[in-house]
């Protein structure tokens, strides 16, 4: 019997998976763990995804009463720094191709007061339903390396972007060489162990953990945003690499 090509398999952790099926088993993960989401970064990173995030949101460049995008936004934590930075005037969307993590989203958004100029949508990053040309800023925080597609999830932001606009990317990503042994040790053993302890997950938990190891590394990502006609491509390293914010602009 054969086997399954590249061209018809894709990654799912450390394991290889048939294309069709990456986007079910993603969503049981993020089903699964929707619940303890926020309470599991806030462990994981030791608070640093706050900082992370914050940075990102400085880097904008949004103004009032424009419009911003947030893909597979998860339970809106950037959504809700981007509708605090277009104000009543502007508008937010979240999206999320998971209806549990959206939902959270949408009550942050809600308890935190922000019910005019934001809208939540559940859709796919590789098939954004939104016209051409439509936000000035576009981010997509932790959510690249689940996607199945990344390559068209990246052409699909672009695309949706107005002439001048910024996609950004924050994603984990290659550490500098002397954080890497602390970090195998944290990735491998420590983040399971919590997803145990904490989520009663550890199957998600680890296969968050290899999702990361098979994600590009910076130099690759930045090359997969130009393909994707992205210009003025860079990346900003945050804590020696573990993280990296990757900017392009639709020109």
């Amino acid at each position: 019997m054969s086997q399954p090509s590249s061209h018809t398999t894709t990654d799912f952790g450390y394991e290889r998976v048939r294309r069709e099926d990456k986007a079910r088993r993603v969503r049981g993960v993020f089903d699964s763990v929707a619940d303890n989401y926020d309470l599991m970064n806030d462990l994981m990173s030791g608070g640093a995804h706050r900082l992370w995030k914050r940075f990102t949101l400085s880097i904008t460049g949004l103004r009032p009463g424009q419009v911003a995008l947030d893909v597979a936004g998860g339970t809106g934590d950037i959504a809700l720094g981007l509708a605090r930075q277009v104000g009543t005037q502007g508008l937010v969307v979240l999206t999320d191709i998971n209806a549990a993590m959206l939902a959270h989203g949408r009550d942050r958004l809600i308890d935190a007061g922000h019910v005019r100029g934001v809208e939540c949508v559940q859709a796919n990053a590789e098939q954004l339903p939104f016209a051409d040309g439509s936000f000035h800023c576009v981010t997509i925080a932790f959510g690249l390396r689940n996607v199945t597609d990344k390559q068209q999830a990246l052409a699909s932001m672009r695309r949706v972007l107005k002439p001048g606009g910024q996609l950004l990317v924050l994603e984990f990503s290659k550490p500098a060489d002397a954080l890497r042994p602390i970090y195998d040790a944290y990735s491998f053993r420590l983040l399971p162990l919590l997803g145990r302890l904490v989520a009663k997950d550890e199957a998600s938990y680890r296969y968050l953990a290899e999702s990361i190891r098979m994600h590009p590394d910076q130099e690759a990502l930045a090359a997969m945003m130009r393909e994707a006609g992205l210009e003025d491509c860079r990346y900003h390293n945050l804590t020696g690499g573990i993280v990296a914010v990757h900017r392009g602009y639709r020109y």
